[in-house]
């Protein structure tokens, strides 16, 4: 009885000292979850580096648009100060030119005048004398008229 007892025992259980196959299950979830991390940590890396990438292309294109913003605003500022001084300068040349035409002139008509008996500090003086003489025969005359 006790043989039947052991074997009755064996035969209700079975699969108690058995291999257990049932591991490899675990094992493959176990893989299968380590490679989802795998492909999510590199799907998240890619990602941040596309997007810095892409933050770093809009920042160089703003700079880069300021940059020729500002470059413009400072050629225009300089064409305009050019533009000043040249004028300012035009003006003086020929604030200059006048002076330099009227000093010419003066210079020809000394010259003209010149005699031989002055000399050339002494001739406008005497020309001045000459128009004074003349002013003083004409109000003689314009009183006799009267």
């Amino acid at each position: 009885m006790r043989e039947s007892a052991v074997r009755q025992t064996q035969d209700s259980y079975p699969d108690a000292y058995r291999e257990t196959p049932p591991r490899s299950k675990k094992r493959g979830a176990f893989l299968f979850f380590l490679i989802l991390w795998i492909i999510l940590i590199a799907c998240g890396a890619m990602g941040a580096k596309w997007y810095s990438d892409r933050i770093q292309q809009q920042v160089t294109i703003d700079l880069a648009q300021q940059t020729a913003a500002q470059i413009t605003a400072l050629q225009q500022d300089y064409d305009s100060r050019i533009a000043k001084l040249e004028t300012g300068y035009q003006e003086q040349i020929a604030e200059m030119n006048s002076k330099i035409e009227s000093l010419n002139e003066l210079l020809n008509f000394a010259k003209d005048n010149a005699d031989t008996k002055t000399d050339n500090s002494n001739k406008l003086y005497t020309q001045l004398a000459e128009v004074k003489k003349q002013l003083a025969e004409l109000k003689k005359s314009l009183d006799v008229l009267k």
